[in-house]
């Protein structure tokens, strides 16, 4: 069984950085495209970045553009999803999720989650 285990959430400040990291297992990493979500409180869960099965292409929500940068290494099992630029708008719980191997950006078409992880951006 897939499992995915978010770290790297924490308080910082506007203009601050932030580095998530997502450790997967019980499967072949190699074979999921990797995606990042968030969720503000009493809001839906938004598409952040998501990065394809051998990491050549990347894409992002036209929010995040420019701050963060969502990278893999397939050998480790791990994604990253680099925060720069950090403002309050950014505060949500983050979430790691894995698609069946496509890229998307809806939700509904990623297989597996993890539990999340809360970053919070003081103003």
């Amino acid at each position: 069984q897939v499992q995915l285990v978010e770290s790297g959430g924490g308080l910082v400040q506007a203009g601050g950085s932030l580095r998530l990291s997502c450790a997967f297992s019980g499967g072949t990493f190699s074979s999921y495209a990797m995606g990042w979500f968030r969720q503000a409180p009493g809001k839906e869960r938004d598409f952040v970045a998501v990065i394809q099965r051998g990491g050549g292409n990347t894409y992002y929500a036209d929010s995040v553009k420019g701050r963060f940068t969502i990278s893999r290494d397939n050998a480790k099992n791990t994604v990253d999803l680099q925060m720069n630029s950090l403002k309050p708008e950014d505060t949500a719980v983050y979430y790691c999720a894995a698609s069946g191997g496509f890229v998307y950006t809806a939700a509904q078409m990623y297989r597996y989650w993890g539990q999340g992880t809360q970053v919070t951006v003081s103003a």
